[in-house]
This record gives structure tokens, sequence and C-alpha cells, in this order.
């Protein structure tokens, strides 16, 4: 192209036009990216600051996501720590209850539904993860959150270890012995036998003396002797009678025995004896009428079986069954339609208590999840071979429920307390914590915001006024043609001289 020769107009031209075509090529660049320093090349310092100012926001952008995340993580502990709390708020509600109530048995359901809200507590605090993270875990779940590029502003978040109820260093709060019960029996025995005293023509009276008896005579002396026994002793708490002594006398007599019973009939004469063992009147110079008076008992085998007509039981008689704190389950007041069935569903009306009664053995078998006692008003209640006894029917569980007593359930309170504190302290930990990672997160938001305007500033095209110059070239590239054009016509003028 050396060769060709242009005018001066028309190269001047032609350099303006190339000229307006690269400053438009600029302009269009600067509008198609949005930036006015695209490389080093367009402006060394402002490109370098601006890249270090990005960068910078991009670090600060990576680090404020993982405060979200710390953020969410400290939610989830928050909110576990809420429903944990509420479920020992529940348990110390269930213990004050029991407190309220001296039954063993229903302490020892408060004690079961204590434990399974310790239970529920253990499995919220394994539930309050969040993306494998979790504050109420323990070991190997403390948290760090990390503020700035070089690690320097950090905090540092100690997890605590709610995951086991018992841990001292947690809430210590361990679970409560649910109690376990156990069983006895009552030997339900006896035997009623009646005797006519006369002296041949008329019946005896209460104030009569036995040597009136046709049976007696003035040198008698009667004895109580066991029945059972090999060789016959005197009962025990039985005193020897004489001749001279009365009916009422051998009557009293009879009743100082435990386990006998004996009830005269002033009208017919008739002396009824009702024991539980088997026992005999002995005296060499009695007569065959009193001398055969022998007493057998046998077990009941019936539960139509009247219970008064046994040495344990008198119509009048007032049962009692209590637990180990001494609460009232309920009475069974004896009566003379009283049978082996009513107190068999006496003892097994009552929660916690069952009773069974064995009509081959004459055994009432009673179980119990709680301590248990069966007393009576009655001195000769539950006797055994002549022998009174003077606690009634017993029965101590195999263990007692960890609420069995008020001081037992005021321990436990105190715990709950210390318990809900430490809770409420580690509540309002979490809450510091998480204000102070959002508030770091609100920082570096604006920061990034911050940097990045700076870059912009820095490297950012103003549209405005490039989409005016682009207008601006356009109109001086289109004089410019026009120009070159008027140029070259100009030359072609000057050769039609020719």
């Amino acid at each position: 192209m050396a060769d060709i020769t242009l005018s001066s107009a028309v190269r001047k031209n032609l350099n303006s036009l190339q000229s307006t075509a690269e400053l438009l090529s600029d302009v269009q660049n600067k509008l198609a990216t949005g930036k006015k320093v695209n490389s080093a090349l367009d402006n060394p310092s402002n490109f370098f600051t601006a890249s270090g100012l990005t960068s910078r926001a991009n670090d600060l952008s990576t680090l404020l996501d993982d405060m979200g995340q710390s953020v969410q993580t400290l939610k989830a502990a928050d909110e576990g720590i809420a429903s944990i709390t509420t479920l020992a708020e529940s348990a110390k509600a269930i213990a004050n209850q029991a407190l309220q109530t001296q039954s063993q048995y229903e302490r020892k359901q408060f004690a079961a539904q204590y434990n399974e809200l310790l239970t529920q507590i253990e499995d919220i605090s394994k539930d309050s993860s969040y993306k494998g993270k979790n504050l109420l875990a323990g070991t190997g779940n403390d948290l760090t959150t990390i503020f700035n590029e070089d690690s320097t502003s950090k905090l540092n978040i100690s997890a605590v270890d709610y995951t086991d109820t018992a841990l001292s260093t947690g809430l210590n709060l361990s679970d409560l012995a649910e109690g376990e019960g156990s069983s006895t029996s009552l030997q339900l025995q006896g035997g009623k036998t009646t005797i006519n005293l006369t002296d041949g023509t008329s019946t005896l009276k209460t104030n009569s003396t036995l040597s009136d008896s046709n049976a007696i005579s003035t040198t008698t002396t009667l004895s109580f002797v066991n029945d059972t026994a090999t060789a016959p002793a005197a009962l025990s708490g039985a005193s020897d009678i004489t001749a001279g002594a009365t009916v009422q006398d051998l009557v009293d007599g009879l009743n100082a025995i435990a386990g006998v019973r004996a009830e005269f009939d002033n009208n017919t004469g008739d002396l009824t004896v009702y024991s539980d063992e088997d026992f005999h009147i002995t005296d060499g110079s009695v007569t065959a009428t009193l001398g055969s008076f022998n007493f057998d008992a046998s077990a009941l085998t019936a539960t139509t079986q009247l219970l008064s007509e046994t040495g344990s039981f008198s119509v009048g008689d007032t049962l009692t069954l209590t637990d180990g704190n001494g609460y009232e389950l309920g009475s069974l007041e004896i009566e003379a339609d009283t049978t082996v069935a009513d107190l068999e569903s006496f003892a097994d009306d009552f929660q916690g208590v069952s009773a069974d009664f064995d009509t081959s053995s004459g055994k009432l078998s009673i179980t119990s999840e709680t301590d248990l006692s069966l007393t009576s008003d009655n001195t000769d209640f539950a006797s055994a071979n002549f022998v009174a006894d003077t606690d009634g029917i017993t029965l101590s569980a195999v263990s007692d429920s960890g609420f069995a007593t008020d001081s037992d359930i005021n321990r436990v309170v105190d715990k709950l307390n210390t318990a809900l504190s430490s809770l409420r302290t580690q509540a309002s930990s979490f809450g510091t914590n998480l204000s102070i990672v959002e508030n770091r997160q609100d920082f570096t938001k604006s920061l990034i915001g911050t940097l990045e305007e700076g870059a912009g500033k820095l490297t950012l095209a103003d549209t405005n006024e490039e989409g005016a110059n682009l207008l601006a070239l356009q109109t001086r590239q289109s004089l410019a043609s026009t120009s070159l054009s008027f140029a070259a016509q100009a030359d072609q003028n000057v050769l039609r001289l020719f």
C-alpha cells in the first residue's frame, strides 16, 4: 500500500476516522464490561488496588457464610436448651406432686414419669445438632467462629454435655430407682367347737362355778395343751383353771390364748371356741364330756367360708392396709357374713396390690409393688402356734422408689433447682455468643459492601458518561466519513481538468 499516494486532506480525514474508531471501540468495551479498568494495561494502580479489595471481599464472603452456619448451630442449641428447660420444669412439677401424696404406689408412678422426662432430655440433647455440630453433646463439639482472614479474630464456644443427664459436669440428674415389689402370704385356717355346759338338769351361767358342771369335780384343774405336739405342753399365755373358777373365768382363760376366741351363750349354756390351731383341755380327773373337748383347726378351702369362724377374725374387727409410709390404702370391717372372698377382693382392690386365694392350701397370697402392712385391731390376727403377731402381715419390697420418702424427693428438687439454674446460665451464654456472631455477621456484610464499593469506584465505568461518549464518537465518525468523502471528491474534480 506504500505505492498509493493520498492527498493531505484525505489522509488527515482518514487518520481522524481511525482515531475515532479506536475511541469508539474503547467506549463500547467499557459499556460491554461495565468497567473502565479491565486490565493492568488500562490503569495499573487502580487495577491492582481494586483486585486487592475484591479478593478481601471474597475472603470475607466465605467467612460470612461460616458465620451464618455458626448462627444456625447456636440457634439449634438454644432451641434445644429451651425444650430441655421445659422438661426440667416438668420434672420439678412431678417431684412436687409426689410430695403432695404419701402413697408409695403413687410416688413410684411419679418416679417412672420423672425417669421418662430425663430420657427425653437426653434425646433432645442428641437431636440438637446442625450439620454435624452439636453444642449440647460435649466433647468434640466445641464451635470456633472466625471473623477475619488471618484467623486472629475469632470466637470459641465450648459445648456442654446434656446427652447423659447423670454427668456431674452437665445436669447432674440421675435416674431414680422405680422400686421392685415383693409378695407374702397369710394362712387362713381355723376351727369351731361348741360344748354345752350343764349341771345335768339346767345350763350353767357366766357366774356359775365350773364345779357345778356334771363334768368337773371340785378337785379338777383344767390345763390347755397343744394338741399337735408329741409331748403336749401347756399353751403360751394360758393359765390353769380350777374347778372353783367361774364359767367366765374359763372364757377369759381361753381368750387369753393367742389365736383362740371363746364365746359363752348365757341363755343356752353353749361355750363356742374358735381356734387357729389344734389344742385341747386336759385333766386326769375330768370326765369324758369335757376331757374330750378337742379343738381342731384346718385350712380354709372355700372362698365362701366365713372369716369369723376362725380365731384371727371376729365380728367388729377392722383390717387396715397401709404402705411403708403409713399411708392408708383402705380398711375392711369384719361382719358376720364377711367371707374369704371379701378379704381377697379387699386386698386386690388397690393399685399396685394384687391378692389371690389358693383353695388347696388356704393361703391368701398378696403381691405389692411397695412396702405393705395388713393389720387388725384384733390381737389374735395372724397369730401362729399360739403366739401373737405384733405387726400383722408385712411385706417389704425388694427396693423402694427414689421418691419413697419426703427427704428423697427434696433432694431431687434441690438437684433440679441447680440444673435449672445451670440451664438458664448456659442459655444466657449461648444467647450472648449468638448476639456476638450476628453482630460480626452484620459488620462483615457492611465491610464487604464497603470493599466492593471501593473496588467499583476504581474500576467501574460511568455508563451514562460512556453512553454520551458513544453518541459523540458515533457523530464524529459520521462527520469524519462525510469529510473523507468530500476530500476524495475534491481530488476527483482536479483530475477532470485533464
